[in-house]
């Protein structure tokens, strides 16, 4: 009797494992097939995140919720006025030069492949690299004649990230509205012999969450301003692009550091075609990540999240690939969500509950 107690158990924990197994896949299944639908959540819990602190100290000066909502959306009302005056023209004006400056550029990329190939000496391994030359340049007019696909999936997308835009605002008013009431439903679902500890844990995160994304959405946008305003006094092409494109870049943990530079080398490189230019842009982004990681980071963060470098790595390449931009924009607070709860699971916190 007692042997089939112990192999019984085993049956149980398989079956746990197989159903914890088969709803993480249907879940992957759903938020890929709800895509759009979760990215405007997101977005939408991001920005609500930004802006409960706000609220709460309203609250603790006395003011209603509500009074203290309805004047930060009469703000932001005035800020997204002069946002779409002012900004959204410049990023247009742009994102039109840049499209209709990228035939030149490819056109120059084919132009600088001939030119290797003639220059290639009739030596042993010649064909070799001939063969990859050819290859590079095939690769380089199918990418233009894809150009037209590309366009049409991009112009996709914006429809879909515009309602977004216009969706999340409503979406962040209920969440921050609401806020006090799905806390406490959550807080009356946890048993509660456990409540008071999973509660505290939930403080941890929520504290380790909230300075992440407010830190990082200061720091991509100081990025960005700073490499605009430096790529203009260099005078590099697409500087609004290339800004955007290093704030953005600032998210990734590493070698977002490495990947900010490539599009304002890559302008640089067809404009001025010399070394003197890539030294003036290696200084311009030394100076700013030294600002951005010695100055700006230390007064924005606080606290250090303190997360292992190869399990950041993971976290970011898993997510990314799973959720995309948000994926890799979330990576470091959930990895920190679970670092939290598995500190307190190593020290037996859960079994004294």
């Amino acid at each position: 009797m007692s042997h089939e107690h112990h192999s019984h158990l085993p049956r149980n924990d398989y079956g746990k494992f197989i159903a914890i197994l088969l709803t993480f896949c249907m879940l992957a299944v759903a938020g890929y097939a709800l895509q759009h639908t979760i990215s405007c959540f997101l977005l939408s819990w991001v920005i609500a995140y930004l802006l409960d602190p706000l609220l709460v100290r309203g609250e603790k000066r006395g003011i209603k919720r509500i009074y203290t909502l309805g004047l930060l959306y009469v703000l932001l009302g005035i800020l997204a006025i002069f946002f779409m005056a002012f900004i959204v023209p410049a990023i247009t004006i742009s994102w039109n030069a840049f499209v209709r400056d990228l035939p030149t550029y490819i056109q120059k990329i084919k132009l600088l492949a001939t030119d290797w190939k003639t220059r290639v000496p009739d030596l042993y391994g010649s064909e070799e690299i001939n063969w990859l030359i050819e290859k590079a340049t095939g690769k380089v007019d199918a990418a233009a004649d894809k150009a037209g696909k590309w366009a049409y999936g991009f112009g996709t997308s914006i429809f879909f990230n515009l309602f977004n835009i216009v969706l999340s605002p409503i979406l962040v008013f209920f969440m921050l509205y609401y806020k006090r009431s799905v806390k406490e439903t959550i807080s009356s679902w946890i048993p509660v012999h456990s409540r008071e500890l999973i509660l505290g844990i939930g403080e941890e995160v929520n504290s380790s969450i909230g300075g992440y994304l407010r830190g990082q959405v200061v720091i991509s946008i100081i990025v960005a301003v700073m490499t605009i305003i430096a790529l203009f006094i260099i005078d590099i092409p697409h500087p609004i692009f290339c800004g955007l494109f290093a704030g953005a870049a600032s998210v990734l943990p590493f070698i977002g550091v490495i990947i900010a530079t490539l599009p304002a080398l890559f302008f640089a490189w067809f404009k001025y075609q010399s070394i003197e230019i890539f030294s003036q842009i290696g200084i311009a982004f030394a100076m700013i990540y030294f600002v951005e990681g010695y100055i700006i980071k230390p007064l924005v963060f606080k606290e250090s999240m303190n997360l292992n470098p190869l399990v950041t790595i993971i976290m970011v390449m898993a997510l990314g690939e799973t959720l995309g931009f948000w994926g890799i924009l979330l990576a470091l607070p959930i990895a920190s969500a679970i670092k939290i709860t598995w500190g307190h699971v190593v020290n037996g916190d859960f079994k004294h509950h």
